[in-house]
């Protein structure tokens, strides 16, 4: 079956999803990894590039998400059923959702606990909320179910995208690997 340019993503969309892909799987494992660790001078480190990765993934998710509203995405087969139409939909704007709300979660947490957030030690970013020990506990907890949340959205994504890459006649996983048909 012929595919034409239309049925896949564009090169910038491609590279901001795989790039985010990174960074996403990164900061995830790295948060987990880290809060396991007895307080000690690489863990503050460990704190550091996870913050570095949350505010590299916030950037990201605006540009994507404006890249996305200019550059509609190729559209869904027309022989996928209506609810996996439906599925992916929502699942995508989870997505979106939870690109924003953990990276601001933390931020807001590591502002509230006193830690500021310094980007890539050279860029200091404001606090969000002032210093405040009872704050700082509800938000660490809602960044952790927030992170927990997008790692189960990016689960069924994935077996999503491997389900139709490997079922589908047109290489459906295809358009998110090349831009070229």
């Amino acid at each position: 079956m012929a595919t034409t340019q239309r049925d896949h993503y564009t090169s910038t969309a491609i590279g901001l999803h795989w790039l985010m892909a990174l960074l996403i799987v990164g900061a995830l494992s790295l948060g987990y990894y880290m809060t396991g660790l007895p307080f000690s001078p690489s863990r503050i480190r460990l704190f550091n590039y996870h913050k570095w990765l949350g505010m590299t993934i916030l950037v990201l998710a605006a540009l994507r998400l404006s890249w996305r509203l200019f550059h509609r995405p190729p559209p869904i087969p027309d022989h996928v059923p209506r609810w996996q139409r439906g599925a992916a939909h929502g699942v995508h704007w989870l997505l979106y959702a939870f690109f924003f709300a953990v990276p601001l979660a933390g931020w807001a947490y590591t502002s509230a606990a006193g830690f500021p957030v310094v980007w890539f030690g050279v860029l200091p970013l404001p606090d969000w909320v002032a210093p405040d020990p009872q704050l700082a506990k509800r938000l660490e907890s809602l960044h952790a179910w927030l992170a927990y949340g997008l790692a189960a959205i990016v689960v069924v994504h994935v077996l999503a995208a491997f389900k139709h890459g490997f079922e589908e006649p047109i290489g459906y996983l295809d358009r998110m690997l090349s831009s070229r048909p």
